[in-house]
């Protein structure tokens, strides 16, 4: 893509995004992802009229004299899109594809949190980490991630959703508000790193799908592409056996993510290409 053409795509996405951000997200994820509470800052010496709650005994038994803990309140954020750029999401029937709704997302929360003054990171994956940009503040720190969820061109299109979540607990040691933006179209062992992910941060994945996706139409003799593989197949979609075995193994795939994400304590988004992710944000944002 051209210079020119690259940044009158991201300018549209700019425009459309920050207006949903400044006047419908930015108050809701305010109040629904408020600062971590009080962390832990320093130990000292006792002084009248401290809290004995806050007496460390450790120190003090160290030191034969009473020492409390030093709390101060944390009201940075740090967000985190984790998003899934596999072969998969170059997918759709309608007037978008599952990549184009899943940038206008990142960046509408992206925008979102430059409103709290909060940080925010990104890590683009497929079945291997294709790029991490560390947390920053600022618009033009959220411009270059929209560029880059435009013009990044990934070395796979396969995925492995562990593999990302596993980057993501060794590199983001405090708490984060992460967001995993993806069609969870993957393989079903995600289980483990997102419960341990999930432990540390406040972790939610928002499911980009296509109404297509859910049922094999009956149109006979079809040659179809895997999009991560690449693998051709000629499939007999006249065959009533066939769709309901797609059918199931479609189910199977949407009913471990929001099984998975449930168990692990975890926030679940569902949104098709066709529908308003906006609804669905703030419905999700309210309900917290």
């Amino acid at each position: 893509m051209e210079t020119k053409d690259l940044l009158k795509k991201v300018r549209k996405i700019e425009i459309k995004t920050r207006r949903l951000s400044d006047h419908i997200f930015s108050g809701e994820y305010h109040t629904s992802f408020k600062g971590r509470g009080m962390t832990f800052s320093e130990v000292r010496q006792y002084q009248f009229g401290d809290d004995i709650r806050a007496i460390d005994w450790n120190v003090t038994a160290r030191y034969n004299e009473p020492y409390v803990k030093v709390f101060e309140e944390e009201r940075e954020l740090t967000m985190m899109l984790m998003v899934d750029i596999s072969g998969s999401e170059s997918f759709g029937t309608k007037n978008q594809l599952k990549s184009e709704i899943i940038t206008e997302i990142a960046a509408t929360l992206a925008f979102s949190a430059t409103q709290n003054n909060d940080k925010i990171g990104l890590i683009l994956f497929s079945d291997q980490i294709e790029l991490y940009i560390p947390p920053k503040k600022g618009k033009s720190h959220v411009l270059r991630i929209i560029r880059e969820l435009i013009e990044f061109q990934p070395k796979s299109k396969k995925t492995d959703l562990s593999q990302a979540l596993k980057f993501l607990s060794s590199t983001q040691k405090k708490k984060a508000i992460v967001f995993v933006i993806s069609d969870f179209m993957v393989d079903e062992d995600y289980e483990k790193t997102l419960k341990i992910a999930s432990k540390k941060h406040d972790l939610t994945g928002i499911r980009v799908y296509d109404i297509r996706e859910e049922k094999m139409p009956n149109i006979g003799m079809v040659e179809m592409e895997d999009a991560e593989t690449r693998e051709i197949l000629v499939v007999n979609t006249g065959s009533k056996k066939n769709r309901l075995s797609y059918e199931q193994h479609y189910r199977d795939k949407v009913n471990y993510f929001k099984d998975v994400f449930s168990k692990c304590g975890s926030g679940t988004v569902n949104t098709r290409v066709d529908e308003s992710y906006v609804t669905k944000l703030l419905g999700y944002f309210k309900s917290r």
